[in-house]
């Protein structure tokens, strides 16, 4: 079973365009609710481009009271010495580094990179464990947890994705091995697939009741390859899905991601950027579906920045996420744009 490397996990995404995202400025909506993202990626590879602090502090710079953000694994800023399996702790390094640096008050407010969620090799099993350990020391009390991405499909080139995965993979004998280390050491673990393998993170959900969950990017419904046109279909079949996996008390969501190509939604194509009105009305039956399963308790807005860059602005993303949420209560609207995260993330914010 191979491993996910840095070279292997070259995947294309739609290409930001700093020009074309400048002909759509929104006064950001309700400027002081505060807001954590849990979900963001800082990069710098040929392949994938650059996207480093001041990068994202200039999306930030948006109006929205972003207060704090989680790191997410790219695969990336691995060791390029040591033990093949302890080069990953480098990723856990490089983002601790970049939440020192705004702990400093030298880069504004936002506590950028105050959790910290690494790639967890999985595939070690039970070797997986002194490497968990290592990152957590890495993290100087901000990781914590690991993302494995087990998102696999037969069409997914046609969205770029060039990583081949096994199918099944939660649930492989060695993988549950490497997953039972998670628990005992405090760390939740992000899964990312899409909508067709569901059915496995169910499985391990109610297999593991004591670990964490977080599903990213509302499951993945794909909009492309052999489900293009379909999209009624693969809702309803993504629907059910989603409720069953909401019955699992361990199992939380991230309400974002659907500017990613594979949705197949069409923000991109446009003369100017979608509305923050045009957004929050083609994801209102996803948000509302993950809201009313899971709960606001256990639902939290997410950038995907900057994959999802190459479709809209940070600014228009937040302004649209406060559109879906206008019926929410305070209270309600308090976990999704910051509490779950919090308490999720365990960032006492």
């Amino acid at each position: 079973m191979a491993a996910a490397t840095p070279s292997s996990a070259i995947s294309a995404h739609l290409a930001v365009r700093p020009d074309w995202l400048a002909t759509r400025r929104e006064p950001a909506l309700e400027p002081e609710l505060p807001i954590i993202d849990p979900h963001h990626h800082l990069i710098d590879r040929p392949e994938s481009g650059t996207y480093l602090l001041r990068d994202i502090m200039a999306d930030i710079d948006s109006g929205h009271n972003i207060v704090a953000t989680v790191y997410l694994e790219w695969l990336s800023m691995y060791r390029a010495q040591g033990p093949v399996e302890m080069r990953p702790v480098g990723e856990i390094e490089f983002a601790n580094g970049v939440a020192a640096m705004c702990a400093s008050g030298g880069y504004g407010a936002p506590r950028v990179c105050a959790g910290i969620v690494g790639h967890g090799e999985l595939t070690l099993g039970a070797r997986v464990e002194p490497v968990l350990e290592a990152m957590i020391a890495a993290g100087n009390g901000r990781f914590r947890g690991i993302r494995f991405i087990t998102a696999s499909d037969p069409d997914q080139a046609l969205w770029g994705s060039v990583v081949g995965r096994p199918q099944g993979w939660l649930l492989d004998k060695t993988v549950r091995e490497g997953f039972t280390r998670l628990a005992p050491l405090g760390l939740s673990f992000d899964a990312f697939m899409y909508h067709s393998q569901l059915g496995d993170l169910l499985d391990l959900a109610r297999t593991f009741p004591q670990t964490p969950i977080v599903l990213n990017h509302v499951g993945g419904a794909i909009g492309l390859g052999r489900y293009a046109g379909k999209r009624d279909e693969v809702f309803a079949d993504w629907r059910a899905k989603i409720r069953n996996l909401a019955a699992c008390p361990n199992v939380h969501v991230k309400l974002g991601g659907m500017g990613m190509k594979m949705f197949g939604f069409d923000f991109h194509e446009g003369a100017q950027p979608p509305t923050s009105e045009r957004l929050a009305a083609a994801w209102r039956p996803y948000v509302e579906t993950c809201v009313e399963a899971f709960g606001a308790k256990r639902a939290m807005f997410e950038s995907n920045f900057p994959v999802d860059k190459g479709s809209y602005s940070y600014g228009v993303f937040w302004n649209a996420c406060k559109r879906l949420a206008r019926g929410a209560s305070a209270e309600e609207k308090a976990n999704l744009f910051h509490g779950t995260a919090s308490r999720f993330y365990r960032l006492g914010l």
